[in-house]
């Protein structure tokens, strides 16, 4: 029920990454522009034994590395990089305090994404710990402080399989620096509208196929051409014409 927990004394401290100092400020004061400059509120070390697959993924969107810290936070940056309306990515974005029911919480999120619709705070939990009390607990007085704000919030958990394998696979694509600038434009300029994909893999003669199919790839990472992402991708996908540009 909204306003149920009503979290009170409500801060937001963010990292630094120059100099690893903290900045402090009530929540309602934290804009999108006051908690730009921040970095992850937490590093991490590698050790044996460690319990989560923790590491860096080079991001399309912000032009360099973001943090995570398991495997299903790499999935959930993968789909964030893919969505074309976000712009940018921070991991670890802050540290919330609130009092709630009379005793003091603190919260680190996953993810701040921004886009033109506004910010979205992300949490990634597996399904199979949504339902444990203190999980849900805090995931819940989060949701109130962050909707309350006007943002959006999200609770993220395992994606299906056959989508996360096709934007593991279009990831491999997404460095645009690695294709030819006058076959990029051609293809774009190319209406493959309807077009199977192995069909426009062809459909270039004066390009060698594996160039064209890559590249092809690379604007199936764009979404400047789109297919079904829900099965497993093949020659036999029919294209549609994406964000052009």
């Amino acid at each position: 029920m909204p306003g149920a927990l009503r979290p009170q004394s409500v801060t937001v401290s963010i990292r630094c990454p120059a100099d690893g100092s903290e900045v402090s400020l009530p929540w309602e004061r934290a804009t999108t522009e006051a908690l730009s400059p921040a970095g992850p509120w937490r590093t991490f070390r590698w050790h044996d034994g460690q319990r989560h697959y923790s590491g860096t993924y080079w991001s399309a969107t912000e032009r360099g590395h973001v943090i995570y810290e398991s495997r299903l936070e790499l999935t959930r940056l993968l789909f964030a990089d893919f969505d074309a309306s976000v712009n940018r990515i921070f991991a670890q974005p802050f540290l919330l305090r609130a009092q709630v029911r009379g005793a003091v919480c603190r919260h680190v999120p996953d993810f701040l994404l921004l886009s033109d619709a506004g910010p979205t705070v992300v949490d990634v939990k597996p399904r199979l710990r949504l339902t444990k009390p203190r999980v849900s607990f805090t995931l819940a007085w989060t949701r109130e402080l962050v909707e309350g704000r006007g943002w959006r919030y999200e609770v993220w958990s395992e994606p299906p399989e056959a989508e996360l394998s096709n934007l593991r696979f279009l990831a491999g694509f997404r460095r645009d620096w690695m294709f030819n600038t006058r076959l990029l434009d051609e293809l774009r300029a190319s209406d493959f509208e309807g077009i199977a994909l192995g069909e426009a893999c062809r459909s270039l003669l004066d390009w060698p196929e594996p160039l064209v199919r890559s590249a092809i790839f690379h604007l199936l990472w764009t979404q400047q051409f789109t297919v079904d992402l829900t099965r497993p991708l093949s020659a036999s996908h029919v294209l549609a014409n994406g964000v052009r540009s």
